[in-house]
């Protein structure tokens, strides 16, 4: 029983990795291609392609966003009874369903940009160019999605993670070569910002048309076997056609929910400050640029760890399902405390690691801008790493036992939380975008607070401080110190700064991975679960740190 349980949980370690380890890819290429896009199209069009971007997501989310947790989390629970006919019905129904929510949100998007761009986005001119590219990807991803969350709920991460890779190679490429050429054909246009934007999101399109080409060919590779399946599977009376949409929409429609209310979080933040910052007489290009850096810059850069989160939540919903329905839920306890415990080791050290060195990082990523501000920015705003890695968790768990409405109820208040407290700052401090960087703390803050008052209540869950929290926090601070004083130190001697940014970081890397083994932070089970976690092994073994 116990080695049952191990290979289970190594297993769920192990596709949660995949996805890791895809999803830190995905953002080192971004963070690269981000870099001359940005320079290439300035700071004003990077704010009118992050308010683009806003647009994009809060229709996305609205539209198709829920459909991959939802199939793979009902997929998995059929697969698991051998209900493979039902498991079979359920993609087919929710396909059908994203292909109508995705095309009505393209649609939306396509037909409706002026509109959009007249009613809410004055400040951004031009922003209705890069919507129109855009529109047609709601509906590719929308598929795409259904096909990921289909493939999730076999316990096969190895296709999504995949066509997530050739998705950013494709984008990283025809971002900036595109970003390029129309700043270039529109030189003379009062719109070149706008122009230089939609080069950055016809990337995003032709990016997600090959991730979905990949994601057709594995499926139609193995359709054959799984018709087959289908066949000799059992089949339920509860699954029928009708009761397989009602399913689908109880299923997938709270955690839309919960997911729009985190994206409208964005959405606030730029019409708020737009609206508060223009009454007190900024101009629309200061706004932009203001915008521009935040969005490019600070929440480009702690999005990258917070994609472990999501990619971890996306391995463990299924085998948590799974565990629920069997009623095992002590192993549910220990899947939670196991995923929490991964992200915990990522997201204490990258916290650490902006706060010490987020003016350098900025000046050595984007040296065209203003990093003294983005500095700012990662120093008092880094820490939401930890809080958004902890909320994407803790909504997971909460979903995967039944409790689907509970995160949508914790994220609208942290949503009121977060509107009132921005508004205040903004009309009675002079924090300016600083603002929007407290908000982006105390938004997460707020929910994993009640995501965890939650777990407590419903699976008695109780945390592993010390492995889970001490010994990543401690480790952290240590490094943290000891980063800058690198940075610093050769920066003083040398004068170069990038040469310095890089060296630091490198000792800060191992400096880590030495002080969490030391204080017994990780044991071998769980270190050879992380990417490339045998060639870490056999480097701590050399050094003598696991026993």
């Amino acid at each position: 029983m116990e080695a049952q349980k191990d290979k289970i949980q190594n297993s769920f370690l192990k596709q949660g990795g995949i996805l890791a380890a895809a999803s830190i890819l995905v953002r080192f290429i971004g963070l690269l291609y981000r870099i001359p896009m940005a320079n290439i199209i300035g700071d004003e069009g990077n704010g009118i392609y992050s308010a683009a971007y806003e647009i994009y997501n809060i229709l996305l989310i609205i539209s198709c966003y829920g459909l991959p947790m939802a199939v793979s989390k009902m997929v998995s629970s059929r697969y698991a009874m051998g209900n493979y006919k039902g498991a079979g019905r359920i993609f087919r129904c929710t396909m059908l369903v994203g292909m109508l929510t995705g095309g009505a949100a393209a649609c939306f998007v396509f037909f409706g940009a002026d509109w959009l761009e007249r009613n809410f986005y004055a400040g951004y001119t031009g922003i209705a160019i890069p919507l129109r590219i855009l529109a047609p990807t709601i509906f590719v991803v929308a598929v795409a999605g259904v096909l990921r969350g289909f493939f999730q709920g076999y316990g096969n991460m190895l296709p999504t993670a995949v066509s997530q890779i050739i998705e950013q190679l494709v984008n990283a490429f025809v971002s900036v070569f595109a970003a390029y050429l129309l700043i270039q054909a529109f030189a003379d246009s009062m719109r070149r910002p706008a122009w230089g934007a939609a080069g950055g999101t016809l990337g995003t399109c032709l990016g997600a048309l090959s991730a979905l080409f990949v994601l057709i060919c594995v499926y139609m590779k193995y359709r054959p076997g799984r018709k087959r399946q289908e066949k000799s599977g059992i089949d339920r009376a509860t699954d029928t056609l009708r009761g397989t949409y009602h399913l689908i929409v109880v299923t997938a429609v709270p955690i839309i929910l919960s997911q729009t209310v985190y994206q409208l979080s964005g959405i606030v933040d730029v019409t708020v400050f737009n609206n508060v910052m223009g009454e007190l007489g900024v101009s629309p290009q200061a706004i932009s640029v203001a915008q521009g850096i935040y969005s490019t810059k600070y929440r480009l850069l702690v999005s990258v760890p917070i994609a472990i989160s999501t990619a971890m939540v996306s391995s463990m919903i299924p085998s948590l399902v799974v565990s629920f329905q069997n009623k095992k839920l002590q192993m549910v306890r220990e899947q939670t405390s196991l995923t929490i415990k991964f992200n915990m080791i990522v997201a204490f050290p990258c916290t650490a690691g902006l706060m010490a060195l987020g003016q350098p990082v900025i000046r050595m990523l984007f040296p065209g801008s203003d990093y003294v501000t983005g500095g700012w920015m990662m120093l008092l705003g880094s820490v939401c790493i930890i809080f958004y890695a902890l909320s994407t968790v803790t909504s997971g768990v909460l979903q995967s036992i039944e409790r689907t409405v509970v995160p949508v109820i914790h994220s609208l208040v942290s949503l009121g939380i977060h509107i009132l407290l921005i508004v205040v700052l903004l009309m009675r401090t002079n924090l300016g975008v600083y603002a929007l960087v407290i908000g982006n703390v105390t938004f997460p803050l707020a929910v994993c607070v009640m995501n965890h008052m939650s777990l407590r209540k419903h699976l008695e869950y109780r945390e592993d401080w010390k492995t889970a929290f001490l010994v990543p926090g401690a480790a952290s601070v240590l490094i943290g110190v000891l980063a800058w004083a690198v940075y610093y130190g050769l920066n003083t001697l040398l004068g170069y700064h990038i040469p310095s940014t890089l060296i630091a970081i490198v000792a800060a890397i191992f400096a880590y991975f030495v002080l969490v083994l030391k204080m017994k932070g990780l044991n071998r089970q769980e270190l050879e679960s992380f990417p490339f976690g045998g060639k870490m092994i056999r480097l701590a073994e050399k050094m003598h740190l696991l026993s």
